[in-house]
């Protein structure tokens, strides 16, 4: 038998996921001078915001303060997550990394939100994970697609182009 996350602890936790997503991906396009680096982490980021606010629709604790204070309050520095990106920084292939980080990050979450919603038994709750479930995957075939441009590998938009050859 899994543990029952009621609606609210389901909430809170994606709050806090996603705010700490949204901070990864601003700090990461305000180092990224790849233009198109910056702009996947620009809008990464806009969409962070948007679930944020889907989620705090619903979400009725306090602990968060209104969503605007909670969206431009500082980024949880502790977290291994932005930690790594802060160290990445300082490498002069700091994009790569960074999209690396990204990858490794959207996986993880992926793999924890399926877990977590297989053991959830209250379907508006298991709702939750499973959005949360397809909208990362959607980030992570994003960071996946710029990742192989970056290291200039065959981008899916080419592979048409290189069978036909």
């Amino acid at each position: 038998m899994g543990k029952e996350y009621t609606v609210q602890e389901a909430l809170k936790l994606a709050i806090q996921a996603e705010k700490d997503s949204m901070d990864f991906y601003r700090r990461a396009a305000s180092v990224t001078r790849n233009e198109r680096a910056k702009k996947v982490f620009e809008l990464l980021a806009n969409e962070e915001v948007g679930h944020l606010k889907s989620f705090f629709d619903h979400y009725k604790g306090g602990n968060f303060g209104d969503l605007m204070s909670f969206i431009e309050s500082p980024p949880n520095k502790k977290n291994a997550t932005y930690l790594a990106l802060e160290k990445a920084i300082d490498e002069e292939t700091h994009e790569q990394l960074a999209l690396e980080i990204a990858l490794k990050e959207e996986k993880s979450c992926i793999d924890q939100y399926t877990i977590i919603g297989k053991d959830i038994i209250d379907p508006l709750v298991r709702g939750i994970f499973e959005r949360v479930v397809k909208e990362t995957q959607n980030h992570y075939d994003m960071i996946e697609d710029e990742y192989m441009h970056i290291m200039t590998m065959v981008d899916k938009s080419d592979q048409d182009i290189y069978v036909r050859e």
